[in-house]
């Protein structure tokens, strides 16, 4: 379910904060982003994050194909082994 029009997306307030510092300083560094139900809002484009998917963080490149969805989406959570032979 989305949520409502009149509310907006959902941005992580630190997470928003430590974007636009690193935009401001030019920063290439990635952002560590804990917080997969934040949506990405057009100020993240082109830059870099790294998603934790409860295990590792997850590389990500922002671009404007993304905005809007989730950060979450970019960093599965799950691994498939393939199905097993008989």
């Amino acid at each position: 379910m989305s949520r409502s029009v009149k509310k907006g997306p959902y941005v992580s307030e630190k997470l928003f904060v430590k974007a636009m510092q690193a935009q401001e300083a030019g920063d290439r560094r990635p952002i560590r982003a804990w917080s997969r139900n934040c949506t990405i809002v057009p100020e993240f484009v082109g830059l870099n994050f790294e998603i934790h998917n409860g295990k590792i963080f997850v590389k990500l490149l922002v671009t404007e194909d993304m905005v809007g969805h989730k950060l979450g989406e970019f960093a599965p959570t799950r691994a498939f082994k393939s199905h097993t032979s008989k």
